[in-house]
């Protein structure tokens, strides 16, 4: 289910490299990036972060998940989101992070 962003949500920008990350996540031989943005801001339902598209329990877990776990999460952010988490063509996107 993909989730109507208001006007006033992340742009473009943060899409991109939120679907990048969600890419990154998906390969077996790295770690699992953070997919916070810094954005942090709930829905007005408190529903998903309008940054990551994780829920707060999500976001309060994601610190003692296994990489297994938090891959699984980045598969149900990319399909809040409408990201595709897998493309072809993989990701210029790096950053640091610690398995």
């Amino acid at each position: 289910m993909m989730l109507n962003r208001p006007s006033s949500g992340s742009t473009m920008t943060e899409l991109e490299t939120l679907g990048a990350l969600a890419a990154l996540a998906q390969d077996q031989s790295q770690c699992v990036p953070s997919p916070c943005l810094s954005v942090c801001r709930m829905q007005a339902d408190n529903s998903l972060c309008l940054g990551c598209f994780r829920t707060m329990d999500e976001i309060i877990a994601w610190g003692r998940m296994d990489e297994p776990g938090k891959r699984a999460v980045w598969l149900r952010i990319a399909d809040r989101a409408g990201l595709d988490p897998m493309p072809g063509a993989g990701t210029p996107y790096s950053r640091i992070s610690s398995c």
